[in-house]
């Protein structure tokens, strides 16, 4: 059973290596590592391959999976839990098994969203570099004590819910949004309606996934709703965000800083070097000019814990795909919200 893997970065090989032989050793997979993205231009490669594996800015349309079909590919293993980037009509159609990971170390997302929090409020990084110039002045550098400030969870899942705890051990009052709501979140806080959770918030943190219902949950109408001088998180998926309408409510001092590891356009521009290029994205390099906002590179999720139990997942899955051709973890159009409180984050 040949595994195509694409998009392989050095941590891939190494995490999905090691648990191959440490815990699938007789399942008779082959790794086949592709440094390249999957899209139409390079979907020849899995020629010979029986499954591939994909990640987050992967390819994966109708075309591209037409093709995976003629060439005999029977199964495609996300590597991670978001699925916007994969025709699932398609995959179905052409009875391809689509499955993802739906719970990864949930807690490396949520720790990654409140540091990401921190920095902005507290300014750490603007710190850092003042004091490595010998620059030890204070100016510029205020930032908000967290005790007792509101907190909006946009997307009760896994990740959502591990938010709400960290957050509720700083004293802060949580809100949530969730059109399928938890009842584990209750402990924690109170569930309002989207309309009623943004005035109220110092901090709203988006942890839902981007489907066509969520794509620009946060736009203008939604931003207007939000309390002057607030916070805004993301670290789910890039589409969330109108970015026009973000630029704006940055521009009029309508929200008082944004914090972001997706982007709506990251495409090729994540997980690649490109410090000795012109970025040609205007919309990212105006984001950047802002002071008061912070943008990495979709690393949430990066944690050795997280990388060990992605890699034990899209093995298991493609394991299981083998002996019974098909997998708990199966994306099909119509099974994939029947699995609501496995995904990391709910539907909405």
């Amino acid at each position: 059973m040949k595994l195509a893997v694409f998009s392989t970065k050095p941590y891939d090989k190494k995490y999905l290596s090691s648990v191959l032989g440490a815990k699938h050793a007789e399942s008779g997979i082959e790794l086949i590592f592709h440094e390249f993205a999957l899209n139409e231009d390079t979907v020849s490669l899995v020629d010979g391959a029986d499954a591939i594996c994909v990640f987050v800015n992967d390819v994966v349309n109708d075309n591209v999976i037409s093709a995976l079909s003629e060439f005999g590919v029977k199964a495609i293993l996300l590597r991670c839990a978001g699925f916007n980037n994969v025709d699932l009509d398609a995959a179905q159609r052409l009875r391809i098994m689509v499955a993802n990971v739906p719970s990864y170390s949930p807690e490396a997302v949520a720790e990654f969203a409140v540091a990401l929090i921190q920095t902005l409020n507290r300014k750490t990084h603007r710190a850092y570099n003042r004091v490595r110039e010998g620059n030890f002045a204070l100016d510029g550098l205020l930032g908000k004590t967290l005790y007792g400030k509101t907190v909006g969870i946009v997307g009760v899942g896994k990740i959502g819910l591990a938010t709400a705890r960290i957050m509720k051990g700083f004293g802060c009052r949580l809100l949530a949004y969730d059109p399928f709501p938890s009842p584990a979140f209750e402990e924690y806080g109170e569930y309002k309606s989207l309309e009623d959770l943004l005035p109220q918030c110092d901090i709203v943190s988006l942890h839902c996934p981007l489907m066509e219902q969520t794509r620009h949950i946060i736009n203008r109408n939604t931003l207007s709703l939000m309390k002057e001088g607030a916070m805004l998180v993301n670290t789910s998926r890039g589409g969330l965000l109108d970015t026009e309408s973000v630029i704006h409510a940055l521009k009029t001092n309508h929200i008082g800083g944004l914090a972001l590891d997706v982007y709506e356009a990251e495409g090729e521009l994540f997980y690649n070097d490109h410090s000795s290029t012109i970025i040609q994205d205007d919309k990212l390099m105006r984001l950047m000019t802002f002071p008061n906002v912070v943008v990495c590179g979709h690393q949430a999720f990066f944690t050795e814990e997280a990388l060990t139990e992605i890699a034990e997942c899209t093995l298991s899955n493609l394991e299981e795909w083998i002996e019974t051709k098909t997998s708990k973890n199966s994306l099909t159009k119509d099974l994939k919200l029947r699995r609501r409180e496995s995904l990391p984050v709910r539907a909405i």
